[in-house]
């Protein structure tokens, strides 16, 4: 299917940085129904400091949730482990970013591929839900295709992150699962964390933070609350304070 001109990816090269004159790369994901258009913003800024960077399109996003249904877990999985793999052939070291289920898929690539990913970033991460309803959603998704959508929870007004006004079930399902096979995974990832939260989210609970710290391995842990923005708060009052600090992070874990 054709693809949305908002979720393009975004590529940028990586210039040498610091005085050893090191190549440093990021990998970013965005979340279950959106696309890099959330990210984007983000990966050009990060570009700018002279990291490499990479925003992939996960497969079926970004053009029709119809298609998105058609995916799951392993395939968005296989995508940034390849866009990681070029990253990697490319730079000196690597960190990697998610937002939302991108925060858990980055987490599943750090316990799979410890000594190629210097750091983590995370932002809302998804690795669990409270929500009851999601229960059902193995039974639903034999019954109906979708439900209405879960995008755009951002405070500031005028923004948008592109995302499907319907949320795919199979799709769904199979972020759920692939959240189960994530939490035992947690225990291997010992990267350097920073961990975004905002206050006031409204599609990722607090469970999925206490989960992550609790599980992981890292010594090295660090979370910052947002209080101005809702869940993409890449778009939203906050995006400067992720920005300027994931930066400054980059340079913190890949440093001498």
């Amino acid at each position: 299917m054709a693809i949305a001109p908002h979720a393009e990816p975004f590529l940028a090269d990586a210039r040498p940085t610091g005085p050893d004159g090191q190549r440093v790369g990021v990998l970013l994901s965005h979340g279950f129904t959106g696309s890099p258009a959330s990210m984007v913003p983000w990966g050009r800024y990060l570009a700018d400091q002279g990291f490499g960077v990479a925003v992939p399109r996960l497969p079926g996003h970004g053009t029709s949730w119809q298609e998105m249904n058609r995916t799951g877990w392993a395939d968005w999985y296989a995508e940034l482990d390849r866009a990681l793999d070029k990253l990697v052939a490319n730079c000196d070291q690597v960190v990697v970013g998610g937002l939302s289920m991108g925060g858990g898929l980055v987490l599943d690539l750090a316990a799979n591929r410890s000594r190629d990913i210097a750091g983590i970033v995370l932002l809302n991460a998804a690795v669990a839900s409270s929500n009851k309803q999601l229960l059902a959603v193995p039974l639903l998704k034999r019954v109906i295709p979708s439900m209405p959508g879960i995008g755009n929870d951002i405070k500031r007004e005028g923004q948008d992150e592109h995302c499907y006004d319907r949320v795919p079930l199979k799709a769904l399902a199979s972020m759920i699962s692939g959240w189960k096979h994530l939490r035992e995974q947690l225990p291997k990832v010992t990267q350097p964390i920073l961990l975004f939260r905002s206050a006031e989210d409204h599609v990722v609970d607090p469970s999925s933070a206490r989960i992550i710290r609790a599980s992981v391995s890292s010594r090295d842990v660090t979370e910052r609350i947002l209080e101005n923005s809702y869940h993409v708060a890449t778009l939203d009052n906050d995006a400067h304070t992720v920005f300027e600090e994931s930066a400054q992070f980059v340079r913190r874990v890949t440093g001498p």
